[in-house]
């Protein structure tokens, strides 16, 4: 059985769908697409949503103008007797039953599903592809590897010793040129630093035509599922089940911090501290960094040199 219980008939709102980021954005649209192919969700749902987000993510939500009305959210509960379900998801970062489980379960869960019960296809973020064009950004070489060392959140960036170690590897170990939108610590013609992206085609245009992603737990690593990229993530603060367990090409490194699990904000300059210390753990010599990239990162690398990935992939089906 795949509906828990199901929203059935009648018109649906959504109140907060789904949260203010990138990342959870595009987690909560797939949930939503799963819930309306497998009919949890029937007709054309309505996303309340707060108007000071990122222009970035304000315009995803208007790539999934085709199944969902998104409108900002109401001033008074007038607003949604028109209503038959309202799906109450404000502040979902601060419930106890968001901690500790998928994301993307989460959502499926409020949608009606049970999550365990939805096919593995229905799980990948299979609804951006197909609802955007990718437009390359200006002046990146035909091949590269992407390398994303920052989070929306300090609290999951990387140090800068963990960036330039990982760009040294890149760079001496792979012939590809390395984008990154981190900072470039050497004077490499091919380390490529390039600002953030200002729509969300060319951010699709970043991830879908690299080779592989190397990334801190942060949306690229979604947006690298969406476009089947390889994927190599580092977690600090979440274990990687909850956010990549679905993402046959993602192979996620956890180095657990001395925090509470699944923790979603720094709660000050310790959490911050506690953080950075877990991507030292294993050595701050980072002599153990060389041998991991060595085997997780070198077989993806190497299979991305033998093909030829010079135009955008297709997204998966």
């Amino acid at each position: 059985m795949v509906l828990a219980w199901g929203l059935g008939r009648g018109r649906v709102a959504v109140l907060n769908g789904f949260g203010i980021s990138l990342g959870d954005s595009i987690i909560g649209l797939q949930a939503l697409d799963a819930a309306l192919e497998l009919e949890a969700v029937r007709g054309r749902p309505t996303l309340f949503r707060r108007t000071d987000t990122k222009p970035i993510v304000t315009a995803l939500y208007g790539l999934a103008g085709h199944f969902a009305e998104v409108l900002p959210m109401p001033e008074d509960t007038a607003a949604l007797e028109r209503f038959t379900h309202v799906v109450d998801i404000r502040d979902f970062a601060f419930d106890p039953g968001f901690r500790g489980v998928a994301m993307l379960d989460y959502f499926l869960g409020h949608l009606g599903l049970m999550p365990a019960a939805v096919p593995g296809r229905l799980r990948r973020n299979r609804w951006l592809g197909p609802s955007v064009v990718p437009r390359r950004p200006p002046g990146l070489p035909e091949r590269y590897v992407l390398f994303c060392p920052r989070a929306s959140m300090a609290l999951r960036d990387m140090p800068e010793a963990i960036q330039a170690a990982i760009l040294d590897w890149l760079l001496v170990r792979t012939g590809f040129a390395v984008v990154t939108q981190g900072p470039v610590f050497c004077p490499n013609p091919r380390a490529i630093g390039i600002p953030d992206c200002t729509s969300i085609q060319e951010l699709c245009g970043l991830v879908a035509g690299a080779e592989a992603v190397l990334s801190t737990d942060t949306a690229m690593v979604h947006l690298a599922d969406a476009f089947s990229v390889p994927c190599l993530a580092f977690f600090v603060t979440h274990r990687p089940e909850w956010r990549v367990r679905d993402y046959p090409l993602c192979t996620p490194v956890h180095l657990p911090a001395r925090l509470p699990e699944a923790l979603e904000f720094a709660r000050g300059p310790a959490d911050l501290s506690a953080a950075r210390a877990a991507w030292f753990a294993r050595g701050t010599d980072l002599r153990w960094l060389p041998p991991l990239l060595d085997e997780l990162a070198a077989p993806m690398l190497e299979a991305a040199r033998a093909q030829s990935r010079l135009a955008l992939r297709p997204p998966h089906p």
